[in-house]
C-alpha cells in the first residue's frame, strides 16, 4: 500500500473515530505525511540539482513561497518540495483530517 493510499484510508476512518482511536489515526497519518514529504523532497532536490539559486528563489516566489537572500539553497528546495507536497491528495487529506480532529478537540501536540 502506498503512503497516499494509507493516508486516504486513515482520513476516511477518522470521522467515525473518537478519543484515543482518533489520536492513533492522526499520529499514523502524521508520520506518513512526514515520510511522503521527505520522499518528495529528495525527488525535488534531484530534479532541481544544478539550477542556480536565483532561479530556485524565483520559482519559490512564483509558487507563493517568497524567499530572501539569507536562505540557503537547501531551504529553498525544501520550500519548493513543500509547495508541491501540499497539492497532493495525501497532504490535502491529512490537512483536512487534522483540522477536523482539532475542531473536535483532538491534537497531537499535548496541552500544557
Amino acid at each position: 500500500m502506498t503512503t497516499t493510499q494509507r493516508i486516504l484510508d486513515l482520513a476516511a476512518a477518522a470521522p467515525a473515530s473518537r478519543g484515543e482511536d482518533l489520536v492513533l489515526l492522526l499520529a499514523e497519518a502524521n508520520e506518513l505525511y512526514q515520510q511522503g514529504l521527505q520522499e518528495l523532497h529528495r525527488k525535488v532536490a534531484a530534479r532541481l540539482d544544478g539550477l542556480a539559486i536565483a532561479d530556485l528563489m524565483l520559482a519559490a516566489d512564483t509558487a507563493g513561497m517568497p524567499c530572501d537572500a539569507s536562505q540557503h539553497r537547501d531551504e529553498v528546495i525544501l520550500l519548493l518540495a513543500l509547495v508541491e507536497w501540499e497539492m497532493t491528495p495525501a497532504a490535502m487529506a491529512y490537512t483536512e483530517m487534522a483540522a477536523d480532529a482539532a475542531r473536535r478537540g483532538v491534537c497531537l501536540i499535548p496541552e500544557e
